[in-house]
């Protein structure tokens, strides 16, 4: 399973809002519904966050055991 929760926490520390994801770096409102709902993104996506963000893969996502109760 997928989770964005660490995109959500480093977002939060470097005062980046969903706002400014849509409206300063064109990301698609689809996109950011998909990393609210934890859908797949495709590489690229990770890779501009990652960029945008300052911060390396594991600052955005991880990946849960199905049977993880986080």
């Amino acid at each position: 399973m997928i989770s964005y929760e660490p995109l959500w926490r480093t977002m939060k520390e470097r005062n980046v809002t969903t706002y400014t994801l849509i409206y300063k770096h064109n990301f698609s409102p689809y996109t950011i519904t998909n990393l609210k709902r934890n859908k797949s993104i495709t590489m690229n996506t990770l890779e501009k966050l990652c960029r945008i963000l300052h911060c390396t893969a594991d600052s955005v996502v991880e990946f849960l055991d199905e049977n993880d109760s986080k």
